[in-house]
């Protein structure tokens, strides 16, 4: 009798081979300890629990980044005698258009230049 041989691939041991989901899972648990690699049902809630905190933090990244800009170009501009939202204001005044990420690195590699455009701004407010 071929008791199931035909529903399930077997490995060499004789025990059914683990569903692609399974297999799935337990690829992605690799690099855990213990039953959060090896058993299934801990596997999959770990590996799911760190999917959903990759996504989220993907998303914290971004904010923590330009949180940081924001700090970085306030620190700056204070510097030169004008507060961050006036620096923005008068930025948007002049009608240039540099985003933070530029700003803040400019603000840190290069002061002089910075301190050039805070100068530019103040004329404009």
């Amino acid at each position: 009798m071929n008791r199931g041989k035909a529903d399930h691939a077997e490995s060499e041991a004789g025990h059914p081979r683990p569903s692609t989901s399974q297999r799935r899972s337990r690829k992605l648990a690799k690099g855990n300890v213990g039953g959060r690699r090896k058993l299934y049902r801990a596997a999959r809630e770990t590996v799911e629990k760190g999917l959903a905190y990759a996504y989220r933090d993907r998303r914290v990244r971004k904010r923590s980044f330009r949180a940081l800009w924001i700090q970085r170009i306030n620190a700056a501009a204070r510097e030169c005698g004008v507060s961050y939202s006036r620096f923005i204001e008068g930025l948007k005044k002049a009608g240039i258009e540099m985003d933070r990420k530029v700003l803040a690195e400019l603000a840190v590699s290069d002061s002089q230049a910075f301190g050039q455009l805070v100068e530019r701004v103040r004329t404009s407010l």
